[in-house]
């Protein structure tokens, strides 16, 4: 039992922490966005099933020692394709699809190794029942996922501070090699009790409650495959709400899994931890408050609400879906396709949320669509118990679902002229009035957070608003560089607000990774048709951009493409700095945007300025008359004269230091440093 139950605490434990550590290598190349995280757990739920259509059809058709000499065979070839490190030949180019880039990525760097992590649960769990002949095998279940989740708090706390990239493949390569040799000596240990039986019985397996159960229905299999769906759907929507507008990290995708492994854990450990009559009014309730949350900006905007209402609501509704799953084990006999319809379903639930949704919905609704699904399934499983008052609930709280889900629709879409949704979010813009002067201005959002207004006042529309007003940190350096003919780099497109000060023979350079974005900034706005500045576009992540071009002399580089507080580390790194150098002029300004309700960027800008060996200073923009223009940038500059200028030196402020902060870099950096 040590050794079944070391192979799986081991490969279950690699499983979940090859996930973080992969998603971060890979998230630079493709703009920070939240969406890497969400497709990268597509790629581990499809494997996943793979791997246990493996075990399945492993155990059910093959004779013992022949299971154990093609595991062993596969086990040898995955050593082969040590170490994962993702090649930089996968790097995207601006007109290929991130999804397909970063499918084909993970199966080239991590498939196979993977793959064989994802056989063992169920593979050496049939092992277990044949050599011990024991029905406490689904035991094992929950120390599997027990591993992953020890592996997932690992990960922010005990590894990312402390570990760089590089040393986290090396160390994990190493683990799973030291695997191998579990796995292989449980392959052993199977064949060899297995190998006097073999000889004198036709089937290839002998299991404790032989007899004892008839196969599960069509009923059954969708069920299991249903409520393993849900369970998946819930979580990935949920992760997505809470990271839309917060930063990428791997912290806040792994505290929604986590989650989600708990509620395993405690399904699977053995009985009393799930009771339905306990569950059933809290996650109602919970569920229900989630729904309506959505609806109203008063709890999205409000972060410290939201998020442990949302990760207390996928507790909830996991540890119902995942209860009444374990509630429904069938006999050992039948593991390896309980397992197998459990993979199914969180495989169909990633790929409906990760990939339909985002081609298929115009905005965020998957969230509201899951939480009212759950509702019915719900319905389904107590009418089918026969727990008619339980159904009756169930069916109201479906109903509730639906109705804040029709009004999360109808408030998001009131006024809106266009509504747009790809890898990289949900766009919209609107029509409105400005609450301080009741002018109507036309704003175009990314999610929750405004990423540029125009006044439609045809008097005014030239007027820089928002972040970019020329009190702000990067008006006031565009009007402190008075010389002809500048040439200005921008990270970030929005709305194209910053052209507005563009003069003659000026050329204004845009890097945005969004072609969406670029779309409605030319349809929807006049920021750029109303430029007298030349203006130039470039498609694609801004650093990888960069990196290609010839060095473009720049007098000013504006960084700002952060979504509202979502942070691109790779825009923020000692790396990341010295190919903006490389583009600027000696005597150039780097403007880096820092407003950020939840993170202090200030000090961290201010430590990579030093280190590059420029000066750098703090301009808050309070813009009292105007609160919605408030912003705060950080302006970088070789040329100290500069910052001296009028524009500039009456409103600069320094910048507090956070003790033990160090620069970013690549392969290492933690946002943890500059929490708020």
């Amino acid at each position: 039992m040590l050794l079944f139950a070391g192979t799986i605490f081991s490969s279950a434990f690699l499983l979940f922490l090859v996930q973080p550590i992969i998603a971060k290598q890979i998230l630079p190349w493709f703009g920070g966005s939240s969406m890497v995280w969400t497709i990268c757990q597509v790629f581990f739920q499809t494997v996943l099933l793979a791997g246990y259509a493996y075990a399945d059809a492993l155990t059910r058709h093959l004779r013992p020692s022949r299971q154990a000499a093609v595991h062993l065979v596969l086990l040898t070839a995955a050593l082969l394709s040590l170490p994962i490190v993702a090649h930089e030949a996968w790097k995207p180019q601006p007109d290929q699809d991130p999804t397909l880039i970063i499918l084909g990525l993970l199966l080239f760097t991590i498939g196979l190794p993977y793959f064989l992590l994802s056989t063992t649960g169920p593979l050496i769990q049939s092992w277990c029942a044949n050599v011990l002949h024991s029905k406490t095998v689904y035991r094992l279940f929950s120390l599997s996922n027990l591993a992953s989740l020890l592996a997932l708090v690992s990960y922010p706390f005990f590894i990312e501070p402390h570990a760089a990239i590089l040393r986290q493949s090396q160390a994990w390569s190493l683990g799973f090699g030291v695997f191998v040799v579990f796995c292989s000596g449980a392959a052993y240990l199977f064949s060899r009790t297995q190998r006097v039986e073999e000889a004198h019985r036709p089937i290839h397996c002998v299991y404790p409650d032989d007899g004892e159960e008839t196969p599960p229905s069509r009923t059954e299999l969708l069920i299991w495959l249903s409520l393993a769906g849900m369970g998946t759907w819930l979580l990935l929507a949920i992760s997505n709400h809470i990271t839309q507008n917060i930063a990428s990290i791997p912290f806040l995708w792994i505290l929604p899994l986590a989650i989600y492994l708990i509620t395993f854990v405690f399904c699977f450990e053995g009985e009393g931890w799930y009771r339905r009559k306990w569950y059933a009014l809290p996650v109602a309730g919970l569920l229900g408050a989630c729904a309506w949350g959505l609806q109203t900006s008063d709890v999205t905007l409000n972060i410290k609400l939201a998020i442990p209402l949302y990760l207390l609501g996928l507790f909830a509704g996991c540890m119902f879906l995942h209860g009444e799953l374990a509630q429904m084990k069938p006999g050992t006999r039948h593991l390896t396709r309980y397992y197998l319809m459990i993979s199914l379903g969180g495989a169909l639930g990633g790929m409906l949320v990760g990939l339909a949704a985002p081609r298929l919905l115009p905005s965020h609704y998957e969230l509201g669509a899951g939480l009212t699904l759950a509702a019915l399934l719900a319905t389904v499983v107590f009418v089918r118990d026969r727990a008619r008052w339980m159904g009756r609930g169930a069916v109201v709280l479906a109903a509730l679902c639906a109705a804040f889900l029709v009004q999360q629709i109808q408030h998001e879409t009131q006024d809106v002229r266009q509504m747009r949704r790809n890898f990289y979010g949900a766009l919209i813009t609107k029509d409105a009035e400005r609450r301080e002067n009741q002018q109507p201005i036309r704003m175009l959002k990314h999610g929750v957070i405004v990423h540029g207004e125009q006044y439609l006042d045809p008097a005014l529309r030239k007027e820089p608003t928002t972040y970019y007003g020329p009190g702000a940190g990067v008006g006031r350096a565009l009007l402190a560089l008075d010389q002809p003919n500048r040439r200005v780099g921008v990270i970030g497109l929005g709305a194209g607000t910053l052209a507005v000060y563009g003069r003659e023979g000026d050329v204004f350079r845009f890097y945005e990774i969004n072609p969406q974005v670029i779309e409605l900034a030319h349809s929807e706005f006049s920021f750029l048709a109303d430029s007298a500045a030349k203006i130039e576009m470039v498609t694609g992540d801004a650093r990888l951009s960069m990196e290609r071009e010839e060095p473009q002399s720049f007098d000013l580089l504006a960084v700002d493409a952060f979504s509202g507080d979502s942070i691109p580390v790779h825009l923020l790194t000692r790396e990341a700095m010295a190919v903006y150098r490389r583009h600027l002029k000696p005597e150039g300004v780097i403007a880096f945007h820092v407003t950020n309700r939840f993170l202090e960027l200030a000090p961290e800008v201010a430590l990579l300025a030093r280190e590059a060996g420029m000066t750098a200073v703090l301009i808050r923009d309070e813009a009292e008359e105007k609160p919605f223009d408030r912003s705060g940038w950080v302006l970088a500059t070789r040329d100290a004269r500069l910052l001296e200028r009028p524009e500039i030196a009456g409103e600069a402020e320094p910048m507090k230091e956070i003790a033990g902060l160090e620069a970013w870099t690549d392969d290492f950096n933690n946002l943890f440093d500059v929490l708020r």
